[in-house]
């Protein structure tokens, strides 16, 4: 993982890999928001992945190393890290370069703003063929960040989502070309820049309120 900082914008590189949820995975990430957090001179942050997926969601074989409370505090990590994204002082986009499912496609929908690769990758939330529900502050998550109607479809049927789709059904604001996602995802942001960071994250918490009180317990 590697944090780049280019005219303003740090752009963090989650990985090559399938950026799968693990303790190591989630001190990276904190870390890297940490660092752009304490530059001054960052108005806006990126995250995206540098192979084939954004975020392949939890991995399973980390989490059947654990049991009990080490578990139940891995789980809690997590969602802590989709809560600290939500509120995140500074507007923050996710560029989809490649897969985001499960707690992945969770992660790109607490950003503010997500794009997606035009010619690869699939938005998916597939827990209902997983035969698996959702802990409640995901559902809160998934609804706050959706339209009804495509909350309904992704969760019910856990659809692919490619990017034309994906930006017709309201879960990204456009997509772009492999070359052009970080510039994309930028330009989105370019709004919300220059506001003064503790009052964003502060009306963050409020507008989400709810779904940060599940999140974070």
């Amino acid at each position: 993982m590697r944090i780049d900082v280019d005219g303003g914008t740090a752009v963090v590189t989650l990985g090559d890999g399938p950026n799968a949820f693990t303790a190591g995975f989630l001190a990276e990430v904190n870390a890297a928001l940490d660092e752009a957090e304490a530059d001054a001179d960052v108005r806006a942050v990126v995250t995206t992945g540098a192979g084939k997926h954004y975020s392949n969601g939890f991995d399973l074989e980390f989490m059947g190393s654990l049991e009990g409370p080490a578990l139940d505090a891995f789980l809690l990590d997590s969602r802590a890290l989709l809560a600290r994204v939500l509120t995140y002082p500074l507007p923050i986009a996710a560029a989809l370069n490649g897969h985001a499912f499960g707690i992945g496609a969770m992660l790109a929908l607490a950003h503010d703003r997500r794009v997606m690769r035009s010619d690869r990758g699939w938005f998916c939330l597939p827990e209902i063929d997983l035969g698996m529900r959702f802990h409640p502050s995901m559902t809160a998550l998934i609804a706050a960040r959706l339209p009804g109607a495509t909350v309904h479809e992704a969760v019910l049927t856990g659809r692919r989502y490619g990017a034309a789709d994906a930006v017709t059904a309201g879960i990204a604001q456009a997509e772009a070309a492999e070359d052009d996602l970080v510039k994309t995802a930028t330009g989105l942001l370019d709004p919300f820049a220059g506001k003064d960071r503790s009052l964003v994250a502060k009306l963050k918490r409020d507008l989400y309120a709810p779904v940060v009180a599940l999140l974070e317990t």
